[in-house]
C-alpha cells in the first residue's frame, strides 16, 4: 500500500492523498448513514489528465476506484465496498465551469460543480438548469449524469440523461473518452456517453459534463391541493397533466410525511392536513397564475387548493417537500427505496402499500411522497435495522409487480443489485456484464454496484 499511496501522492500531491482514518471518515460514510466502508485513501485530482493517472495507477494495482462527487446519494453507490481494497476518488476539485452558449443552450461544466453553482450560472445567461433537487448545494454535476438523477422538474424536463448533450470520461485503463462538440445530431457508432450516463461509476469516471438547458420563464405559481386519499391525488394527477402544458411539478406528500415535515420545520400548517396533499407548479412566459387556476377548477380542485401568490409564499409550501429527506433521517436511519410505478397502476400500488409492509415489518412507520408527476414514489420506511432488507424485498416486489421499476433516480447502488431480475431479464443482465468486463476488465470500478 505504501507504494501506492506514494505513487498517488506524485499525481495529485501530497495535499490531496488523504490517508488518515480522521480524514477519512466523510468520505466513507453515506448521507443516510446506512451504508459505511473504509479506503485505502480519499485521493483528490484536480483535472482530466490527473484523473486519468490515478485510474492507471489504480489498475496497475489493482485496487478499486468508487468515485464520488457531493456524496448526497442514497443507496451507497458512491461508497466503499468490502468486496475489495479501493480508494475513493473524490471529484469535488474538478469545479471549473466554461462559457455558456445561449443560442444552443450548453454550458460545459466540470464534475465537481454542484447543481447550485449549474443553476445560477444558467440563470446568468437568461436560461435555467432544468434539473432541481433538495441536495442543489452539495449534489454535484458527475453525481447527477452518474446516477441519471431526476428531481422536482423531471415532469417537464427529465431526468439527467435528457439534459446532457455532452460528457467527457476517463476508463479504468486511463483512457479518455471525450464527446463535449455537443452536436444535435451525430450518428457515428454507439453513444457512449449515454451508455456512461445512470451508470453510476462502474464503467468509468466521469470528469465534465455539456449541460443542455432550458429556457427560463418569466412567471411561475404553485399551488398545495388537500385531498382525501392518495387514491384522489392519483386521479387528481390524471385531470391535471392534460390542462396543464406549462406544468414543472407535481409532488405528492402523504399524511405523516406532512406531519414530520411541519414538525421538523416547527411550521404551521398552511392548510388543513388531511391523508395527502399535492403540490402543484408551473412556470409559463404568460401568466402562469392564471393558467394554474384555471386547470385547478377545471379539474375540480379549486376549492381545496392554497395559491401562494408570491416567491416566499412558494418557497414556504415548497420547503414542505424539501425538507423531507432531512426530516427523516433526524428520526432514525431510513430505509429509502426509490420506485417507479406507471400512473395507471398507483393507486393500486399505494393501496396495497401499508399491508405489504406490515406483513414484512410489524410496526415500521412508513413515510411516502414524491413526485407524482412521473410516477416516481419515495417509500422510506423506519423500524427496521439498517441490515435488515424484509420490508425492502417486499416493496420493491410490489413495485415490479405493479409493472414499475426497482429504482427510478437515485440508482442501485450497493443497495439493490440483489433485485435488479425482478426488473431485468437474464439476457440484459448477462448483457451488462459483458459490457462491465469490456470497459473495466480488472473490476476496479465501484465493485458490488449495479451488478452484484
Amino acid at each position: 500500500m505504501d507504494e501506492l499511496l506514494s505513487d498517488l501522492r506524485t499525481i495529485v500531491g501530497e495535499g490531496h492523498v488523504l490517508a488518515a482514518a480522521d480524514l477519512r471518515a466523510g468520505y466513507e460514510t453515506d448521507w443516510t448513514g446506512r451504508w459505511h466502508g473504509e479506503s485505502l485513501a480519499v485521493v483528490r485530482p484536480a483535472d482530466t489528465g490527473e484523473v486519468s493517472a490515478v485510474l492507471r495507477t489504480c489498475t496497475d494495482h489493482r485496487v478499486a476506484v468508487v468515485a464520488q462527487g457531493g456524496n448526497t446519494g442514497l443507496v451507497g453507490g458512491a461508497t466503499p465496498s468490502e468486496l475489495r481494497p479501493g480508494i475513493v476518488l473524490s471529484t469535488r476539485r474538478l469545479d471549473a465551469l466554461g462559457d455558456a452558449d445561449p443560442a444552443l443552450m450548453q454550458l460545459p461544466c466540470g464534475a465537481g460543480v454542484t447543481l447550485t453553482r449549474l443553476q445560477q450560472a444558467a440563470a446568468d445567461a437568461g436560461l435555467q438548469a432544468g434539473l432541481d433537487l433538495a441536495a442543489r448545494d452539495s449534489a454535484t454535476v458527475g453525481g447527477l449524469a452518474a446516477c441519471n438523477a431526476g428531481g422536482l422538474q423531471a415532469v417537464r424536463y427529465g431526468t439527467a440523461r435528457r439534459r446532457i448533450a455532452g460528457l467527457e470520461v476517463v476508463l479504468a485503463d486511463g483512457a479518455v473518452v471525450s464527446r463535449m462538440a455537443g452536436l444535435r445530431k451525430d450518428n457515428a457508432g454507439y453513444d457512449l456517453a449515454s451508455l456512461l450516463i445512470g451508470s453510476e461509476g462502474t464503467l468509468g469516471v466521469i470528469t465534465q459534463v455539456l449541460w443542455s438547458m432550458v429556457p427560463r420563464f418569466s412567471d411561475r405559481a404553485l399551488a398545495l391541493v388537500a385531498v382525501g386519499s392518495v387514491g384522489e391525488a392519483v386521479d387528481a394527477a390524471r385531470a391535471l397533466l392534460p390542462r396543464l402544458p406549462s406544468l414543472e411539478l407535481l409532488e405528492l406528500i402523504d399524511e405523516k410525511s406532512i406531519r414530520i415535515s411541519l414538525q421538523h420545520l416547527s411550521a404551521e400548517p398552511p392548510a388543513p392536513i388531511t391523508p395527502a396533499w399535492i403540490l402543484v407548479g408551473c412556470a409559463s412566459s404568460g401568466d402562469a397564475q392564471e393558467e394554474l387556476a384555471a386547470a385547478l377548477v377545471q379539474s375540480g380542485l379549486g376549492e381545496r387548493a392554497v395559491v401562494a401568490v408570491d416567491a416566499t409564499r412558494r418557497q414556504r409550501l415548497l420547503s414542505i417537500r424539501e425538507s423531507l429527506t432531512e426530516a427523516v433521517a433526524a428520526a432514525g436511519i431510513p430505509h429509502k427505496l426509490d420506485v417507479g410505478v406507471p400512473l395507471a397502476a398507483l393507486e393500486s400500488f399505494l393501496d396495497a402499500l401499508p399491508g405489504v409492509v406490515a406483513a414484512a415489518a410489524p410496526g415500521a412507520r412508513t413515510f411516502v411522497y414524491g413526485h407524482l408527476g412521473d410516477g416516481n414514489i419515495h417509500v422510506n420506511l423506519l423500524g427496521p435495522a439498517p441490515e435488515d432488507e424484509s420490508a425492502d424485498a417486499a416493496v420493491l416486489k410490489l413495485a415490479a409487480a405493479s409493472g414499475g421499476t426497482i429504482t427510478a433516480e437515485h440508482g442501485v447502488g450497493r443497495h439493490k443489485p440483489r433485485y435488479l431480475s425482478l426488473v431485468r431479464s437474464d439476457a440484459e443482465i448477462a448483457a451488462m456484464w459483458a459490457i462491465k468486463r469490456a470497459l473495466d476488465p480488472e473490476g476496479i470500478l465501484n465493485p458490488g454496484v449495479i451488478l452484484a
